[in-house]
């Protein structure tokens, strides 16, 4: 049985556990480390079956599959210690990956294996086999709640206030890359279609805040030889209203693929 541990314990690492001790997901949780340390062990006090609150260290030297969901702060640290003890790491906050590449170098020199799951979007398994091919422009718009991205890095640097907002607002346009920087909380989904596709550089990206908004919605178009797709997106928020359902279940999915006998799509 592959067994995991989980770095991070809010909305999506919550979802992750309650999946495994529910006995939807047939994996190991070998413990689970956190920023917010009585936070997560008062979470953990709820469940069934038992799981060690551990450090970062005891965590990856138990683990077969270390799982970050805890921001991307902590993915440079954390993919080094992984990586370095052989193991594989799943990584939830993509946008990291775009500031630190050379983590995929460290990961192919040790032999281990960095998963990216779809997260709060789907398409990636056409935007991949598209880009064996010619791609010649990928768009993604994001259109979230005010709530969902006030605060962010970006808003923050221009003196951008999203209270009391009335109507429809652009808040930025530019690349995937300029994005995640921008707005790190809110936008990983453009981060794994850059790296699914032609790259953060030359993926553009609109955010967009609409005020009575209640899902998460996502708009992608890639158009290049194979002709043109368009997927269009919404998400339900969890408690976290930066972050959609279909953002934890996918992980768990994801999860799930690594020990399958059968996978399906690309």
């Amino acid at each position: 049985m592959l067994s995991i541990a989980v770095v991070g314990c809010g909305a999506i690492g919550r979802a992750l556990l309650r999946a495994v001790d529910d006995g939807h997901l047939p994996v190991k949780v070998v413990g689970v480390a956190s920023r917010g340390e009585e936070r997560a062990k008062a979470f953990l006090a709820t469940l069934g079956n038992p799981v060690d609150y551990l450090s970062p260290q005891d965590l990856v030297e138990r683990a077969d599959l270390v799982i970050e969901a805890a921001g991307a702060d902590v993915v440079p640290d954390l993919a080094r210690l992984t990586f370095g003890a052989g193991k594989d790491l799943m990584v939830i906050s993509v946008g990291a990956l775009l500031d630190h590449p050379e983590l995929v170098a460290v990961a192919v020199e040790r032999s281990c294996r960095l998963f990216v799951p779809s997260g709060a979007i789907a398409g990636l398994d056409g935007i991949k086999s598209a880009a064996e091919g010619r791609i010649d422009h990928v768009t993604m718009t994001s259109r979230k709640p005010p709530e969902a991205l006030q605060g962010a890095p970006f808003l923050v640097d221009k003196g951008m206030s999203l209270e009391g907002l009335e109507e429809e607002r652009l808040l930025f346009e530019g690349s995937a890359r300029e994005a995640c920087k921008g707005f790190p909380a809110n936008v990983n989904v453009s981060a794994a279609v850059s790296l699914a596709g032609i790259g953060p550089d030359r993926t553009r990206v609109r955010i967009i805040a609409v005020p009575g908004l209640t899902r998460n919605c996502h708009d992608i178009e890639v158009e290049g030889e194979f002709g043109r797709l368009a997927v269009h997106i919404e998400n339900v928020p969890t408690e976290n209203p930066r972050t959609g359902k279909l953002t934890a279940l996918s992980i768990i999915r994801t999860v799930r693929e690594i020990t399958a006998s059968l996978k399906v799509g690309t």
